[in-house]
């Protein structure tokens, strides 16, 4: 009896119904059983192609997305100065700043001491003594040596300083340059963070050149205020005291207690030391003349350095 065919379009020879044809048909011959299997092989493979097909379009579909977002997003991007400036003018117009001074007066805070004298013919009721003097004083190394001015300290009995962090401590003289009214003191008792202070030039100050006085007017402090320069190379002397030279003018408000307090420029640097003010009456207040002696100064004469 004969076989019918695979996949035949054909019914068969005892008039069995027709097969629906397959979406893509071999037509083969029942007498060669080696071809028909061939052909079997042959529709499976093209059944197989359209997903092959499609898989590889996804894949070339993904790389081609995956490196077109790596070139809009991993690229870096190369800021223009127009950039730049816009940036910098955003963060003027909507961030509160603080001023030169204010940075200038936080650098030099750690290092400057308020500076009280006492001596044994001033005591309160209860017999302990009381302060004779006050002034001002800005450490420059970290053993506690400090500066300030002679006549701040001169013939007191004892001397306190009070650091930033609020320790006491009682100081000794070791150093004085009456020429330029300035003395050497040095602490007994240290912070365990004695910060001293950096120490800057007077060489490149010009008039107009903003400067910072950090000190305990009249006891009351650490006070900051600002000005500028207003000459250089100034000379001064009070009645019947010696003359100092080679000062700088400035108009940074200071007052009795400022003495012997740093003066500073825009950097936290000293630059000066707080040493008089000029006022031709006798209410001894500011008026807008304050001199300093230059850190040069202060160092040459008293072998302190490196400045």
């Amino acid at each position: 009896m004969r076989r019918a065919a695979l996949y035949s379009r054909k019914p068969t020879a005892q008039g069995a119904d027709q097969l629906p044809a397959p979406a893509v048909a071999a037509v083969v011959t029942p007498s060669a059983p080696s071809a028909s299997r061939s052909a079997s092989i042959v529709h499976q493979r093209l059944q197989r192609l359209p997903l092959w097909a499609a898989l590889l379009l996804c894949a070339l579909l993904t790389a081609a997305l995956t490196w077109a977002l790596t070139r809009q997003v991993g690229a870096p991007q190369r800021l223009t100065q127009d950039d730049i400036n816009a940036a910098v003018l955003h963060t003027l117009n909507t961030q509160d700043l603080p001023s030169r001074a204010a940075r200038a007066a936080q650098l030099i805070a750690p290092s400057v001491v308020h500076v009280r004298t006492q001596d044994e013919d001033k005591k309160n009721p209860r017999g302990e003594l009381q302060d004779s003097g006050v002034g001002s004083g800005v450490v420059i190394s970290e053993e506690g040596v400090i500066l300030t001015n002679l006549h701040v300290v001169q013939g007191a009995k004892r001397i306190q300083v009070t650091f930033a962090d609020g320790t006491e401590s009682e100081a000794l003289v070791i150093g004085v340059q009456p020429e330029n009214d300035l003395a050497v003191i040095k602490a007994k008792r240290l912070p365990d963070d004695l910060q001293p202070a950096t120490l800057g030039s007077s060489q490149n100050l010009q008039p107009g050149d903003e400067v910072v006085a950090v000190g305990f007017p009249f006891g009351i402090g650490p006070s900051v205020s600002a000005g500028v320069v207003s000459g250089l190379n100034r000379s001064f002397g009070s009645e019947g005291k010696t003359m100092m030279r080679g000062l700088i003018q400035a108009d940074a408000a200071a007052n009795p207690g400022n003495s012997g307090g740093p003066l500073i420029n825009m950097a936290g640097e000293v630059v000066g030391i707080v040493t008089a003010i000029l006022n031709p009456t006798s209410a001894r207040t500011f008026i807008g003349i304050v001199f300093a002696a230059t850190i040069e100064s202060a160092g040459g004469g008293m072998g302190v350095s490196p400045f």
